[in-house]
């Protein structure tokens, strides 16, 4: 027993003298490349096994011949692990490069290539979170240039119904200021219509600002979708008669929500004002509410004919106006006055409005084609029992 304490003191001894040599290089070399600290750090374990070694062996006291049997099986063992650990900083190292490469590919047009060589487990975990974070990238790129290329839209689009209205204003104005306006009753009328639609478009554009810039306040309040529903139709009754439009409430469960009643009844007049607008005279507007697990599902259901498969992802988004067949037409003198509160100014802006307003209390917004038309939906948390 005190033969292995003595073997084990001179060992420790020999080892840890190599230990204290080798420390301070491997501190120097962790800033430089992974190849070299791996060969250091084999370096420094095969001289602390043959000083260990050599320490004993000298104590033990050793023939000649022993000792050099015993160091030449260590300098062969040496020079293994050192080839060894130089192959393996090499590989380390092509890894690591292709890695690099392959960096620089994220968030490029052609998405994130991945290298094509073996990775060891720690590398491939960071080749997928790269891929990942490409994918992102391309993601949020897309969503950039998808709201970018709406806004374009939607300045052409306004500057062009400003400018319409107000062509027309001028004209009248002085048409009324010469005094050559046969019936100038007539044109006060189309003025105080024109200035409301004017004011409605200002409208919109302010609560879609605020609705992007998430300064919505919400009044929430326990509330039966059935009353939001009958709410919402007994606005825009006067509308739907006036253009020969009949308006159903189909199978409408009174579900209880936890909403902002007022901009709930707002996205329900925006989604019948269009649909109203898109339905031919002696048409069909159905309103429809049901319970799908934990939501509550509102439906309006129009006869417009359908949209576009392609056009389908855009309705929501700001500017939107879709076909001919979908973009109201100009109103008459006086048909503002028939629209519900929150109405739609024509601009393209009251259904991205509905998608921010739905989403603000948490919920969806969807649309998709049924037979002769198309149907919205809005879907909201139920209330809490």
């Amino acid at each position: 027993m005190k033969d292995l304490l003595l073997i084990a003191l001179f060992a420790a001894l020999g080892a840890g003298g190599a230990g204290l040599l080798g420390w301070p290089a491997v501190r120097l070399l962790r800033r430089r490349s992974v190849a070299l600290s791996l060969f250091c750090v084999a370096a420094v374990t095969v001289l602390a096994v043959t000083s260990g070694t050599f320490a004993v062996a000298q104590a033990m006291f050793l023939s000649s011949h022993d000792l050099g049997v015993v160091i030449t099986v260590l300098a062969v063992a040496a020079v293994v692990s050192l080839l060894t650990a130089a192959l393996l900083g090499r590989q380390v190292v092509a890894g690591s490069r292709a890695l690099a490469a392959a960096a620089r590919t994220v968030g490029s047009d052609t998405g994130f290539a991945a290298p094509d060589r073996p990775l060891g487990r720690e590398l491939a975990q960071l080749s997928e979170e790269l891929a990942a974070t490409s994918a992102r990238l391309a993601e949020s790129r897309a969503r950039e240039q998808a709201l970018e290329h709406s806004r374009r839209e939607l300045i052409a689009w306004i500057s062009h119904d400003l400018r319409t209205p107000l062509a027309g204003l001028r004209a009248m104005a002085e048409a009324l200021e010469d005094g050559v306006a046969e019936e100038p009753e007539r044109y006060l009328v189309r003025i105080r219509t024109e200035v409301e639609r004017l004011t409605g478009m200002v409208d919109d554009l302010f609560e879609l600002s605020r609705i992007q810039a998430g300064a919505l306040s919400l009044s929430l309040a326990r509330v039966s979708v059935y009353d939001l529903v009958d709410d919402a139709l007994t606005g825009a009754y006067p509308l739907a008669r006036q253009r020969g439009v009949r308006l159903e409430g189909r199978r409408v469960e009174p579900e209880p929500v936890e909403v902002d009643s007022r901009e709930i009844t707002r996205v329900l007049g925006n989604l019948l004002v269009n649909a109203i607008r898109s339905t031919p005279e002696e048409g069909v507007v159905a309103v429809s509410a049901r319970r799908e697990a934990d939501e509550v599902v509102l439906s309006v259901t129009d006869g417009c004919g359908g949209i576009p498969e392609q056009d389908l992802p855009r309705v929501f988004e700001t500017g939107w106006r879709g076909s001919a067949a979908r973009t109201p037409r100009p109103a008459d003198p006086g048909e503002r006055r028939h629209q519900p509160d929150g109405g739609g100014s024509g601009a393209g802006l009251g259904l991205a409005i509905v998608r921010g307003i739905v989403e603000a209390h948490a919920g969806r917004a969807r649309v998709h084609n049924v037979a002769g038309g198309c149907c919205f939906e809005i879907a909201l948390p139920a209330a809490r029992a």
